[in-house]
């Protein structure tokens, strides 16, 4: 039986779940605004489209401070066999850029509505806003979520081939800790 809680060899049972039901959170929040585009203006379906973006985008930020409160409490597995500095580096400063993409982008939105003068809506929650509206703020801010929007596909993308690199080349266990356990696995 997997335990909850991160070992020293993978990690548990919360962390695997956590990390993969932010994968196909993400994955919505990108389909539901690049799904908009196939609906007119300001007809009711684009605007639904826009609105499952938003809420689905705070969700992002509720999940990712769990996450990274799960990060800072519990021990992170070991990689077998051990990276080089480098490369042990380079996945830190991977994940940092990762953790603080899904901390920004959903703040950068709910700045977004605010500046606009809009409702922030979560699941039947109205948010206050973050700043008074302001029109030009709101348009500046929008072009920089877009913008760090599209980084964020390569982001997603990038750690998703390393990933496979360390898998199929590097031949590590770096996916396979972060992989749900098979029931007869010894790990």
């Amino acid at each position: 039986m997997m335990s909850w809680k991160n070992s020293e060899n993978r990690y548990g049972a919360l962390s695997i779940s956590m990390h993969w039901l932010m994968v196909v959170l993400m994955i919505f929040v990108f389909a539901s605004i690049e799904c908009r585009v196939f609906f007119e203006k300001g007809t009711e379906a684009r605007d639904l489209f826009k609105m499952w973006h938003f809420m689905l985008g705070l969700s992002v930020l509720v999940l990712v401070v769990a996450r990274i409160y799960l990060r800072i409490s519990q021990i992170a597995p070991k990689i077998t066999p051990m990276l080089s500095t480098l490369q042990h580096t380079a996945a830190k400063l991977g994940h940092i850029v990762l953790y603080t993409f899904m901390v920004i982008m959903p703040i950068m939105g709910w700045l977004i509505l605010s500046a606009e003068g809009k409702v922030i809506p979560f699941f039947g929650l109205e948010l206050p806003p973050l700043v008074s509206p302001d029109k030009a703020l709101g348009h500046d801010i929008e072009e920089l979520h877009e913008t760090f929007g599209l980084v964020g596909y390569y982001l997603i993308a990038l750690h998703a081939l390393a990933a496979l690199v360390h898998h199929y080349w590097q031949k590590d266990d770096t996916l396979t800790r972060m992989l749900p356990q098979r029931k007869n696995s010894n790990h």
